[in-house]
């Protein structure tokens, strides 16, 4: 009876110490963890710099890319994949298939967003609406106002992904169109001041759409030295208060890691953008823990 007893009491004092240590468990908060890889500037590369040049032999090109992102992706499941603009033009690829090849192939790596470059129009609005069934991912831009163009509900303000839990909020903007586009190319494409809207447009991310991560896909430039007054990346961060990524494009400016700046009121914005032609693939790490500052890590990968 002694020993029936004992067992007893042994075996229910497992029980509670399991239970405690299964709720003990349950009160650790849960590190979630978001990676974001991007592009910009890629101008129809497909394939890798030749072996004789003289910059970059043998770097670069799209199967590289393609396999470094399914690595990354296995790692990490939510990981996504972003571009900041000028997909099109610099090699016979866009010159023969008129974007065809790079919006399949953007779909072939599973792009999730991207936004529209300056360089996006040389076949003229109607070139790259023509080209739309080929990319099976979203585009964003928030100041290139569409409403009496054909791409006229082809393109949205933003979009909110959710990965385990987190809501990303991701907006595009573009540069100033009229005098580095001909206007037979973008027609009726209105473009509105992106500083103005970004605010506008954070703020609803923000608040609105409760996302825990604002990202901007900008095609503005990083930074005019000789006009340092006129929009850029660095003035945006500057400017605005509910973005916490800016991924730019335009001055195919290499940062070998993301610049960090305040914003309007003192809080940390990180700004990167990885060169051009599709030779380095940005990442960016964002760890979130309930009651915590959010951290993140970045590194640049040669591709």
């Amino acid at each position: 009876m002694k020993r029936r007893h004992f067992i007893q009491q042994a075996t229910a004092a497992a029980t509670v110490l399991g239970l405690g240590g299964l709720s003990l468990q349950s009160c650790n908060p849960k590190i979630k963890h978001i990676t974001i890889l991007h592009t910009n500037d890629v101008h129809s590369h497909i394939d890798p710099f030749g072996p004789q040049h003289k910059r970059n032999p043998n770097k670069g090109g799209v199967a590289r890319r393609a396999t470094i992102v399914e690595s990354i992706r296995k790692e990490n499941p939510n990981t996504l994949l972003f571009d900041a603009g000028d997909i099109f033009q610099g090699t016979p690829y866009f010159n023969y298939y008129g974007g065809e090849l790079e919006f399949k192939l953007m779909s072939m790596l599973k792009y999730d967003v991207a936004t529209i470059g300056n360089h996006d129009f040389d076949n003229g609005i109607d070139g790259l609406y023509a080209q739309l069934p080929h990319a099976k991912f979203e585009f964003v831009s928030a100041n290139y106002d569409f409403s009496n163009t054909v791409m006229d509900t082809h393109v949205k303000p933003y979009k909110v992904l959710v990965r385990d839990g987190v809501r990303i909020g991701v907006f595009g903007l573009g540069i100033q169109l009229e005098g580095l586009v001909q206007k037979e190319l973008y027609k009726e494409t209105i473009y509105n001041d992106p500083i103005e809207i970004a605010q506008d447009i954070s703020r609803a991310l923000k608040e609105e759409e409760s996302c825990d991560l604002v990202i901007c896909l900008s095609h503005i430039g990083y930074h005019y030295k000789d006009n340092p007054d006129i929009a850029s990346d660095l003035n945006l961060a500057k400017a605005t208060k509910d973005i916490d990524l800016i991924i730019g494009g335009h001055t195919h400016t290499f940062l070998p890691k993301p610049t960090i700046t305040k914003n309007r009121v003192g809080q940390k914005v990180l700004v990167n953008q990885v060169g051009a032609y599709g030779l380095y693939l940005g990442r960016i790490d964002f760890y979130f823990e309930p009651g915590k500052e959010l951290k993140s890590d970045s590194t640049t990968i040669i591709v």
